[in-house]
């Protein structure tokens, strides 16, 4: 991590959730937070299942993909976030999709792989109910709220 991002304030998980209810769209999204961990700058989110992320026929439990990658594009963001003090520019995301993801909910969890003055890079692993890993997204941003 930056010297700078080891300065800013930290978010903890009840500012990470009050960040959640404030945007619109991640509010819509009905996102837990399931774990913060500064030391290892990895956060993991839960994402319930709702009937506009079904993709196919309703009460087919299978997310469509849209969801997922908004998922993982949230998560990344705020695994940068929570180190350098609130949400922070998309560069660039890239979501590879591994099998369908079926059932009630998905867990995000995002890794800040590297971190410097003008991008970080962060992986994320989505998993489904069962365990299994249902996509892989790495995301770059930039590392300054805003």
């Amino acid at each position: 991590m930056s010297q700078r991002a080891s300065q800013a304030k930290r978010l903890e998980r009840a500012d990470i959730e009050a960040i959640f209810q404030r945007s619109s769209f991640i509010r819509f999204m009905n996102l837990q937070v399931r774990e913060v961990d500064h030391d290892a700058s990895r956060l993991s989110v839960r994402m319930p299942l709702r009937p506009e992320y079904e993709r196919g026929a309703a009460g087919s439990q299978q997310f469509h993909g849209g969801a997922i990658a908004a998922l993982i594009d949230v998560v990344g963001d705020f695994a940068i976030g929570m180190l350098v003090g609130g949400g922070v520019p998309t560069m660039n995301l890239r979501v590879d999709y591994l099998r369908p993801a079926i059932g009630a909910y998905l867990d995000g969890t995002a890794v800040v792989r590297k971190t410097g003055r003008s991008a970080a890079v962060v992986d994320i692993d989505v998993f489904g109910p069962d365990g299994k890993l249902v996509a892989v997204g790495r995301g770059t941003y930039v590392p300054i709220t805003g």
